[in-house]
């Protein structure tokens, strides 16, 4: 796929299809690490869900030559990213971070963190966060390369798997 200048924008209401499809595309290649076919579809059902939850902040999209190529969404609390207060995150959380498959290694997915970082500074934050799970060893390389550094203190586990968190320090 040949790529242009990557710009990012906010998700608008007529793109939203587009985006349910780049995550479901996205995340396709994780089916396998799941241990039953309803915990995958869940998790599917979810993720396509997640375009219109009420508690996100900002949905960001890459796009070259007005094609969708990447997203991510940002929330401005633990509570509001994963209903779980406890963890006592009050900076801005980063889900979802999604690049087509015929898409990556061109830099979308640095272009996205790059925003997420701005929309932090923005907010008078002084830390970004994201979790990730064992399963998404690529994506982690990628955070920690980029600067990300592992935050075990607001770690939790979803069904028996751990949610590992990583914090940039702005």
């Amino acid at each position: 796929m040949a790529i242009n200048q990557i710009t990012i924008d906010e998700l608008k209401e007529e793109e939203k299809e587009t985006v349910r499809q780049l995550l479901v595309e996205s995340y396709q290649q994780y089916e396998h690490a799941y241990k039953s076919v309803q915990v995958w579809e869940e998790y599917l059902t979810n993720i396509i869900a997640s375009v219109d939850n009420p508690n996100v902040e900002k949905i960001l999209i890459a796009k070259s030559d007005d094609k969708i190529l990447g997203t991510l969404q940002l929330f401005l609390s633990s509570e509001k990213a994963y209903q779980r207060p406890e963890l006592r995150i009050f900076s801005p959380i980063i889900r979802l971070l999604a690049v087509h498959p015929e898409a990556r290694g061109h830099g979308i997915a640095q272009e996205l963190l790059k925003a997420g970082l701005q929309f932090a500074k923005s907010q008078g934050s002084k830390e970004l966060y994201l979790h990730s799970g064992d399963k998404m060893q690529k994506a982690i390389r990628l955070y920690e390369w980029f600067g990300f550094k592992r935050d075990q203190t607001k770690e939790f586990y979803n069904n028996d798997n751990l949610v590992k968190c990583y914090r940039y320090d702005l």
